[in-house]
């Protein structure tokens, strides 16, 4: 029970917030805390792979952005030319495609938002297995080096070609239907239902992640991150265990991005830009490494601090200041601070 407390504690503050917005007639602030909830995946995945499995990742938004621009791209770019192919004749056969028109009242061909969703994870899967085998291999400075190449590559790509809208990216992205009457979109009239489905995923994902650092694979995740080598010579497949709490948190950040393409309506190729990997984990170390609940608290804050736009155009500076704070003052994060032992620890850096 004591383990669940804090999720019986966000559940309640979900609905007492959205409570808060309907009597203070406030109901525009829904809004930002359902993308801050979206974004929250991408920072709890994050937490996983750094505070338990210790790699740290540079290039989380490049995760983001293959869930979001193709999940993007394959409901909304006419499909129609490649219909005799093997793999859409398969599609069409199996009712994945949906037939609609263009402005012009061609007929176009499109994939229905759960079938785009399914190929837009399947090869986040295949992308994250197939940087994580090599990139996950090294270490310390060299696997942020490798993992910020990764990011700086998809980010170049979702400039350069046209099928991704290059500079202006891709809009007008369909809801994602997911029951009779509930839909993945920034209609005004599900604002409601869309807050309660981002926080619901969120609810999810962390009941999922605590039970697993609780588990036996999380404990073999700490002993990995505590001592690497000892953890190896005890006989744990330390570079499976590594590799595969890798993709989850990439798939995290892929359905991160999926929802909130279809949420927004579109995707540009700032999600996929440097500054947000080195924002979610400036938000990691801030909330703690290995404190999935304060990575998750201080990331809604900071994002809704954010996209409020309450640091106007300083956004980044300000994220990239408090990260060289919070590492020099308190590593263990804003969460787990003794400003006892801080003050001993500047004072003793001063003598």
């Amino acid at each position: 029970m004591k383990r669940h407390l804090p999720l019986i504690l966000l559940i309640l503050a979900v609905i007492v917030v959205q409570l808060l917005t309907r009597w203070t007639d406030t109901a525009f602030y829904l809004t930002p805390l359902t993308m801050t909830g979206y974004y929250s995946l991408v920072i709890v995945g994050l937490c996983l792979l750094m505070g338990y499995a210790g790699q740290i990742s540079l290039g989380h938004a490049g995760f983001f952005a293959i869930g979001g621009y193709l999940s993007a791209m394959l409901t909304t770019k006419d499909l129609m030319p490649l219909k005799e192919t093997l793999l859409l004749g398969l599609c069409d056969k199996l009712g994945l495609l949906v037939q609609g028109q263009d402005m012009l009242g061609v007929a176009s061909l499109q994939m229905q938002p759960w079938a785009a969703c399914g190929f837009a994870i399947l090869a986040t899967i295949i992308v994250a297995y197939a940087i994580g085998i090599p990139v996950l291999k090294l270490k310390g400075h060299y696997l942020a080096m490798a993992t910020l190449g990764f990011g700086i590559i998809v980010y170049r790509l979702a400039l350069a070609f046209p099928l991704f809208g290059e500079a202006d990216g891709i809009s007008g992205v369909p809801g994602f239907p997911l029951l009779p009457g509930l839909a993945v979109s920034g209609d005004f009239n599900s604002r409601v239902s869309n807050y309660y489905l981002a926080w619901g995923m969120v609810a999810l994902v962390m009941w999922l992640l605590v039970n697993l650092i609780h588990s036996r694979v999380g404990r073999a995740l700490r002993a990995i991150h505590g001592a690497e080598g000892a953890t190896n010579a005890m006989g744990v497949d330390t570079a499976r265990y590594k590799l595969n709490t890798f993709v989850i948190s990439a798939v995290l950040a892929s359905i991160a991005g999926i929802f909130l393409t279809h949420y927004n309506g579109g995707i540009g190729p700032s999600e996929a830009g440097i500054m947000k990997s080195v924002r979610y984990v400036a938000i990691v170390a801030i909330g703690g490494m290995a404190n999935l609940w304060g990575a998750l608290v201080m990331g809604a804050v900071l994002n809704i601090m954010s996209l409020r736009g309450m640091f106007g155009s300083y956004d980044d500076a300000v994220f990239g200041g408090i990260l060289i704070v919070i590492m020099l003052f308190a590593p263990q994060g804003l969460l787990g601070i003794s400003l006892s032992a801080t003050f001993k620890r500047i004072f003793r850096r001063g003598e």
